[in-house]
């Protein structure tokens, strides 16, 4: 069967029509476009920032730390606003508007100093895609927006420093979550008036919000197009949410009215910065913990002390277990769901049950080792004393107390002693006393 082809270049039909939806996803411009940037960073000491999260107001309602806690369980909660801090902001620079700033402390055992910084941006005037591919510097995408003036290190000057992520998962800093309402004309992103159907573009279009990138980006057999299309989350019929590696967006499917007019999306849009972002960051601060972990017991065989270091590994995953580790967040569903995709696509209920599985593991081995040295003490205990006390007790029997003849018992005891540990027993002694001194 012949393939058909392009006129121009011989490129194929498949490959140009990914061009040209890459073309009208560049073009997407939303009624509210908003994202924030996730970024690791070193907090040495508390800012001098408003403790809590940064608050977002609507209808009448501000969704400050006292009502995001009323959502969360109270060991999220703890975990998300215990240690947090914001200061509100008005920068600008083109299109692209700094509302506030974010610092989410998340210690770990090697970095106490661990933060996680969040800018909150709004986009204004012109299509969100194209900053979002500069982020992750994709091939003709403009200059990078998080340089200049919105530089971390210029945004954190004098409280904190951007951190390089050290782990070697991450490797989908910095993450971000962005939110888009269509107007009437972005038709990508509409549901059908008639049968309520969304689009393939609308698909599309929240994949590469999340992805930062266009299917031209990263191009795609024509096999896995339809593949590609799933995993978006249909929170309800007027929006989505994909969570990906990369990133998280939110799409809505019918046209926004505009900020203040009471519409659903007033609501939307603060949930998507609030409690919906919250549930990303910590799923984020999971993901940091279980790297380190991970890092941790690939390297509990190196240098002594191994019972000492299993101890510290297992109180430390305890400490994550009743602190960090929640898969159900709340009783308003889109929270969980959206920490449960972060979680499946960075693996992290198998990494878990897998540092589980080894942790138990390791404290069968020093237990074992523990056995043996206590065992041995044993044996050696029984080759020392059971020929000293023979000598001393025929000694007593007889009534003997010469110190000649007691020199020679202690002698005859001890060649004794020296010849049982000669034996098999005795070497298994000696062996098994070695092996507890190496833990």
């Amino acid at each position: 069967m012949s393939r058909s082809t392009g006129a121009a270049g011989g490129t194929p039909g498949w490959r140009r029509a990914t061009e040209r939806l890459s073309e009208e996803l560049l073009g997407a411009t939303g009624v509210r476009q908003t994202f924030a940037v996730l970024l690791p960073a070193r907090l040495v000491a508390d800012p001098g920032w408003a403790r809590g999260p940064l608050p977002f107001a609507t209808a009448g309602r501000v969704a400050d730390a006292e009502s995001r806690q009323r959502l969360f369980t109270p060991a999220a909660a703890r975990a998300l606003y215990g240690r947090r801090w914001h200061r509100t902001a008005s920068q600008a620079e083109g299109g692209l508007r700094l509302d506030g700033l974010e610092l989410l402390r998340t210690p770990t055992a090697r970095s106490p100093e661990q933060a996680l910084a969040i800018a909150h941006f709004s986009v204004v005037g012109e299509p969100m895609l194209p900053l979002l591919r500069a982020i992750s510097h994709r091939q003709d995408a403009p200059p990078d927006p998080l340089n200049g003036a919105f530089a971390p290190a210029a945004l954190l000057a004098g409280v904190a420093e951007p951190a390089p992520a050290a782990s070697p998962f991450a490797l989908s800093r910095p993450y971000t979550v962005a939110f888009l309402t269509p107007g009437p004309g972005l038709t990508a992103a509409l549901r059908d008036p008639e049968t309520g159907e969304l689009p393939d573009s609308a698909d599309w279009l929240i994949r590469s919000l999340a992805s930062r990138s266009t299917p031209a980006d990263l191009p795609l057999p024509p096999e896995d197009f339809a593949a590609r299309r799933t995993g978006a989350n249909r929170i309800s019929t007027d929006w989505s949410v994909l969570v990906l590696r990369q990133g998280a967006a939110f799409l809505g499917h019918r046209p926004d009215p505009g900020p203040g007019s009471g519409d659903f999306y007033d609501i939307a849009a603060v949930n998507a910065r609030a409690a919906y972002l919250d549930a990303l960051l910590l799923g984020n601060a999971q993901r940091d913990l279980i790297d380190e972990l991970t890092d941790d017991l690939s390297e509990v065989f190196e240098g002594p002390g191994l019972a000492r270091r299993v101890a510290g590994l297992e109180q430390r995953i305890a400490v994550f277990r009743s602190t960090y580790w929640r898969q159900h967040l709340t009783a308003h569903g889109p929270a969980n769901n959206i920490l449960l995709d972060f979680q499946q696509r960075h693996r992290l209920p198998e990494r878990f049950a897998q540092i589980l599985a080894e942790a138990a593991d390791h404290a069968r081995l020093v237990q074992t080792q523990e056995s043996q040295q206590i065992a041995g003490a044993l044996g050696v205990l029984t080759v020392l004393g059971l020929p000293l006390g023979t000598a001393l007790s025929v000694l007593q029997v007889l009534g003997d107390s010469d110190p000649w003849h007691l020199t020679a018992a202690l002698a005859a005891s001890f060649a004794a002693t020296a010849a049982a540990l000669t034996t098999r027993y005795g070497r298994l002694v000696v062996s098994s006393l070695r092996g507890g001194r190496r833990g």
